[in-house]
């Protein structure tokens, strides 16, 4: 992996980092008003492993905030796709089958990533399950050993709208770091602690099958 950077572009609202980035140092990073595309949560392999497993507790289409990523493919050939602005399509039509692939296509060395403003940012949680919100306006949604987290940015009243569904909310305490519930990686299965609307994830869980498509891809580069 190259040295840890960021690269921030508040014009642009892009910001581009090493792939072993942690989560919250990305938080920790933008300026008062930005947000990244995913919940001030700690996972396992940074935003690498993030944009590998297709994001987390979203609940819009993630691949769509990732502009660009550089990765190593399997046969050791480094491939940049995508780019550092929104209107910058070059190598788009990676960028997106990347996203969620689970390594099939290699390892992202360094990802850019769309941010988006908000003036007002909440985090709430209370004991429940996903399965009991059907419909959900936040952009976060993820679920902890029996207790459901909603993260919404915006203004406040439509903030406010987001997170009224989860009654008895208390506000968060601060960012979750869930790297101690995968010590031996983070992967797909049932039976674990942590959901989001797409999989269940346990420690040391198997990947989603490879597509045929996916397999001849990885093969090409």
């Amino acid at each position: 992996m190259p040295e840890t950077r960021m690269d921030l572009s508040s014009g642009d609202q892009t910001l581009t980092v090493s792939g072993d980035t942690r989560l919250l140092e990305v938080y920790a990073a933008l300026p008062p008003g930005l947000y990244p595309p995913f919940p001030p949560v700690e996972l396992p392999g940074g935003v690498a492993g993030l944009v590998s497993r297709g994001g987390f507790g979203q609940t819009f289409f993630f691949g769509a905030e990732v502009l660009g990523v550089t990765f190593r493919a399997p046969s050791g050939r480094v491939v940049r796709a995508g780019g550092r602005t929104v209107k910058n399509v070059q190598g788009y039509d990676l960028t997106r089958p990347f996203v969620g692939s689970f390594g099939a296509l290699g390892e992202a060395l360094e990802v850019t990533l769309r941010l988006r403003p908000g003036l007002v940012a909440r985090h709430v949680s209370a004991p429940g399950s996903l399965d009991d919100l059907p419909e959900l306006s936040a952009r976060f949604a993820w679920e902890v050993d029996g207790t459901l987290h909603l993260m919404h940015f915006g203004h406040a009243r439509q903030v406010e709208r987001a997170l009224a569904v989860l009654s008895g909310a208390v506000e968060g305490q601060g960012p979750l770091d869930l790297t101690p519930a995968f010590p031996n990686g983070m992967g797909v299965g049932a039976g674990g602690g942590v959901r989001d609307r797409r999989f269940g994830w346990v420690d040391g869980g198997a990947v989603p099958p490879v597509p045929e498509l996916f397999a001849r891809v990885a093969a090409s580069l």
